[in-house]
């Protein structure tokens, strides 16, 4: 299952929830093909006032960062460099579509690979090896 999580601060978040939720999940979707949708959890962070910082100081505006979780093995198919791409640039594309493309050039888009016998659904540790 995909997890997307999406940082902003709470009073740019407030309003954009719907928005940002049907941009991320269609960012997953053009990436690996609509049978995916089903399965991406999308999860959206607002941080309050005085708890973004940048430089030891509390800033007032700051453009979304994203992370993406999924598999570890992703990185190692031959195709890792473009679907990477493809991420990041469709992460990047979901957000400015929905806070405008003036923060394009300061949105952080991460990726985060889990190896599944490291995770855990239901009680059960997904690739095995828990029982």
């Amino acid at each position: 299952m995909p997890h997307v999580t999406l940082y902003a601060l709470e009073a740019e978040l407030a309003g954009r929830e719907p928005g940002l939720i049907r941009e991320l999940t269609d960012a997953v979707v053009s990436v690996y093909g609509e049978w995916a949708r089903s399965s991406v959890d999308v999860r959206l962070i607002g941080i309050p006032a005085g708890r973004w910082a940048r430089g030891g100081e509390a800033v007032d505006t700051a453009a979304p960062s994203v992370t993406f979780g999924m598999r570890e093995e992703v990185f190692a198919r031959a195709d890792a460099a473009t679907v990477i791409a493809r991420l990041i640039s469709a992460f990047t594309d979901a957000v400015t579509t929905v806070f405008g493309d003036d923060c394009r050039d300061e949105v952080l888009v991460e990726l985060v690979g889990q190896p599944t016998t490291r995770s855990g659904l239901g009680g059960k540790v997904i690739g095995g090896g828990g029982d």
